[in-house]
């Protein structure tokens, strides 16, 4: 079942202790994958973009920059599917800024606050929009 506000996704203290863990290394597994700075991010802002296969193995791999819903469904793949690597060649800082507001909303849980433990401005945006 999918979480929702009546029914919210199990956090640790939440779960038993063989889940608890399962949730913290899912968790671990995302934050080993960050950057040390959203400095790092350079990623492309225009133009059409090809994801390898081990980011978009389960749909497209091209998106068109101009066109804000692709633009949207490339981030949310490689926030989910990206390597270490592959961050700071597919995500550009400044337009990560500008759509974590709404991205943070179609990334899950743990994506979420993964990113924004880590890098709080990300947090700060999303009050400063709302």
């Amino acid at each position: 079942m999918p979480s929702s506000p009546q029914h919210p996704a199990p956090t640790p203290r939440d779960v038993s202790g063989a889940d608890a863990k399962d949730l913290a290394l899912y968790r671990e597994k995302f934050r080993r994958r960050l950057p040390e700075s959203l400095d790092e991010l350079h990623g492309p802002t225009q133009g059409v973009v090809e994801l390898p296969l081990h980011m978009a193995w389960s749909g497209m791999t091209s998106y068109d920059m101009t066109k804000p819903r692709q633009r949207m469904g490339l981030y949310r793949t490689v926030l989910h599917e990206g390597l270490r690597d592959d961050l700071p060649e597919y995500l550009n800082r400044d337009l990560l800024l500008q759509l974590w507001p709404v991205l943070r909303t179609l990334v899950g849980r743990t994506v979420r606050a993964v990113w924004e433990d880590a890098f709080p401005q990300l947090a700060t945006r999303t009050r400063a929009a709302a």
